[in-house]
């Protein structure tokens, strides 16, 4: 039977939790402080109607504080412009798409936030239930192998091969590699491999914090259909509700639709571009001069990095030197590549 414990790094500038399935990064939630309130899942809002799209059967809403979401509605209960709403956050916004509201009831009053999200920890627990709490520096190091994790394409499958997950605008795409899985048969090797596919991909998807649809290229051909989808709905059972699966095709693809609730991880975690952000090697920055600082009380701690880390690092570096004290110097350096990050202590 699965085992699922949690974990929370309460770090300077940025709290990350998650939950662990089998000692596996399932989960990986990261909150920062200068997030909006407004646009978190199960967040409670008074809204305005800005605009009315009644070909599309939906509404766009002001939030306050220039943040925003989208209504649907049926016909027979379309909202008006400048009505106010009470509503609920129901999926938080991503790349090139609004966060969207869960209708409450009417409101007076201008938008403001009525009652904020649950806390991490709170979602940590329903998410883990009874499991056990890691904390300290073991859910800091549990923390970071999630995000790295969480930033890869390749992902092995116990024994042998691997599977590549890569996120389009249109869909997720799961390519499953038998690689140098061992075995005497082929066909159970193919079989052995693309079962373990599913329950990896599930678990994977979940931490990156993927939905929407995905599409799995199973290894081999002459497939176990029934075996597959019955492998398929217990992988992605914690999903529920919402996750609707396909047959598996002539063409050896599996295609299913999984709820987006979250922001992904990855796009926390990198820039526009698909590289790590300034900001997410700021926070890198501030917990290794936090290390060196512990290892060496009193010394003085210098940095180098690129000169935008630098300069996304000054907020938290502030946080670090109220807590420390002022013996720390972070210097940006234009020839370092972009997410090398110096520490050292004298």
């Amino acid at each position: 039977m699965s085992r699922r414990t949690y974990f929370i790094d309460e770090g300077l500038g940025e709290t990350r939790g998650g939950v662990l399935l089998d000692d596996r990064p399932e989960r990986l939630l990261i909150q920062r402080d200068d997030d909006s309130q407004r646009l978190a899942l199960g967040a409670r809002l008074r809204a305005r109607v800005r605009h009315v799209e009644p070909a599309l059967s939906m509404a766009f809403l002001d939030l306050g504080e220039g943040a925003e979401a989208s209504l649907s509605f049926k016909p027979d209960s379309r909202p008006r412009q400048g009505e106010a709403l009470e509503i609920e956050i129901r999926t938080e916004a991503r790349t090139g798409k609004l966060a969207t509201a869960r209708f409450i009831g009417p409101a007076q009053g201008d938008p403001t936030l009525l009652s904020p999200a649950p806390s991490l920890l709170d979602q940590l627990r329903e998410m883990a239930g009874d499991g056990e709490l890691i904390t300290g520096r073991a859910a800091r190091q549990i923390a970071d192998e999630a995000e790295a994790e969480a930033l890869d394409i390749l992902h092995p499958l116990p024994g042998g091969g691997s599977i590549a997950i890569e996120p389009t605008r249109a869909l997720t795409a799961i390519d499953v590699d038998v690689g140098e899985r061992k075995g005497s048969e082929a066909k159970r090797v193919t079989r052995q491999a693309n079962m373990a596919a599913l329950g990896v991909a599930a678990r994977v998807l979940r931490l990156k914090g993927l939905g929407g649809l995905v599409v799995f290229d199973m290894a081999g051909r002459g497939h176990d259909g029934a075996a597959l989808m019955a492998a398929a709905r217990a992988a992605f059972n914690p999903d529920n509700p919402g996750v609707s699966i396909g047959p598996i095709s002539r063409f050896g693809t599996i295609e299913l639709t999984v709820p987006r609730r979250t922001r992904p991880v990855t796009e926390i975690l990198t820039d526009a571009s698909g590289r790590v952000s300034a900001r997410t090697l700021a926070q890198r920055l501030v917990r290794r001069l936090e290390a060196e600082g512990r290892a060496a009380p009193g010394g003085r701690l210098s940095g180098r990095c690129a000169p935008a880390v630098a300069e996304a690092a000054k907020p938290v570096l502030a946080l670090l030197a109220a807590r420390i004290g002022a013996r720390l110097e972070v210097s940006g350096d234009p020839t370092l590549p972009w997410d090398r990050i110096e520490v050292h202590a004298r």
